[in-house]
């Protein structure tokens, strides 16, 4: 398989099937695109980027929360765990969605609402819509 990353203004990067995330529901806006590689860019290790397969022109930067200073935990259903094929919740990796604010001036921001969850160890992924999200949680990045 091999996929364009326009954003990047590369083409026909080849893609290992055993390295797509495969998320069963979507992503919110998003329910048709459910095959994800994530890329980073060379010497920029701590953004990555998830690249849709189903729609080429759909990526999102996305970051560990604590690259961000954030502090939060996420609590896993049973469901959760289940539609993830987690055995411990521990072995999940939580990502988040950043993005420029123009509301801010243009500073980044972290979509802290909507947690990426993924497992590692057999390619399974889903966000987390919260329904709360304590406000402390809500900083910008510097």
């Amino acid at each position: 398989m091999k996929i364009d990353l326009e954003h990047f203004g590369l083409a026909d990067v080849p893609v290992d099937p055993d390295t797509v995330f495969t998320f069963a529901e979507g992503l919110a806006g998003f329910a048709d695109c459910r095959r994800f590689k994530i890329f980073h860019e060379e010497g920029k290790a701590t953004v990555f980027w998830l690249q849709s397969l189903d729609d080429p022109a759909l990526m999102f930067p996305i970051v560990e929360p604590e690259v961000l200073d954030l502090e939060y935990q996420i609590e896993l259903s049973d469901a959760d765990c289940e539609l993830l094929g987690l055995e411990r919740p521990e072995d999940a990796t939580v990502v988040v969605i950043v993005y420029r604010d123009p509301a801010a001036g243009g500073k980044i921001a972290a979509n802290t609402r909507s947690p990426i969850i993924l497992n590692p160890a057999n390619r399974r992924a889903f966000q987390k819509v919260l329904q709360e999200v304590h406000p402390t949680l809500l900083y910008r990045a510097r």
